[in-house]
């Protein structure tokens, strides 16, 4: 791949989405709703998360949770990696198989795992997930993956003090809206000044980077269901679809049509699969 190219793909019923990238762009903090594991193929970079800082080279397996705020740089001029985004439900039943009437963390330990064990099977995974006739192979190989990164560490930073704990509910209630900041701090009862350290020492985002990071979720889910760019931009709250054009690409790297693309391929194949 060359420098500044994503290609992303909607899996196994909607519930994987594969990215394949090689860039240099710094990523602004944003956060996923689903589990992401994926291997870095060349060069290196560097990222924050409440996990800590970390660097990845090629080779290094790198993860992210649900919710998990993090950002992401080139070392260099650019590098490229490959991602598995996993969905809640996904992982959450391939972890009830292995419980085994034992409890297991459905946390992502490591933001960085140099296994080349690991790195090989995150390989296979990726291969059967791109070919719909290899789904049994996916699923046996999946399992052996997460049984491997799956660890029993507490995820920091998952809920907040009263105050700032209504201030983000009311962000989560309704993201479209305005929610000055005048308005937040007086759901949480502090200051301006301390709301917006608190909320950033807490969740890793400003409250306004929250509002957006709450927008893209809500457009990602309203693409995935079908609807048009430019109504999906507007009932999520951005001001119009080149705003949320310009969201995507500095948090996820492609553009919301590639993400549209992606879905409408996995409605056109289920549609055909109903008509046989």
């Amino acid at each position: 791949m060359t420098a500044g190219t994503f290609r992303v793909r909607s899996l196994e019923g909607g519930t994987v989405t594969a990215v394949e990238a090689c860039s240099g762009r710094s990523f602004a903090r944003h956060a996923h709703e689903e589990f992401g594991i994926g291997l870095v193929t060349a060069g290196a970079q560097r990222s924050w998360s409440g996990r800590g800082q970390v660097e990845a080279i090629a080779g290094d397996l790198i993860t992210v949770n649900p919710a998990e705020v993090h950002d992401g740089a080139a070392i260099g001029a650019a590098r490229s990696w490959s991602m598995l985004y996993l969905s809640e439900a996904l992982v959450g039943a391939m972890v009830g198989d292995m419980e085994e009437g034992g409890r297991r963390s459905r946390e992502l330990h490591a933001p960085v795992v140099k296994d080349a064990r690991l790195a090989r099977l995150f390989v296979s995974t990726r291969s059967a997930a791109l070919h719909p006739e290899e789904t049994a192979a996916f699923d046996e190989r999946l399992v052996l993956l997460l049984a491997g990164l799956l660890g029993t560490a507490t995820r920091t930073g998952s809920s907040l003090p009263g105050g700032l704990a209504r201030a983000r509910a009311s962000i989560d209630d309704a993201p479209a809206e305005p929610h000055a900041l005048g308005e937040l701090a007086a759901v949480a009862g502090l200051s301006r000044y301390q709301t917006v350290r608190g909320f950033a020492r807490l969740t890793g985002l400003t409250p306004h980077a929250y509002v957006v990071q709450r927008r893209l979720a809500v457009a990602r889910r309203l693409i995935r269901e079908g609807t048009t760019l430019t109504a999906a931009a507007l009932d999520a709250g951005f001001n119009d679809q080149s705003h949320m054009h310009r969201v995507f690409t500095a948090r996820l790297g492609y553009t919301p049509g590639a993400y549209a693309a992606a879905h409408a391929a996995i409605s056109s194949k289920k549609e055909r699969g109903r008509a046989r």
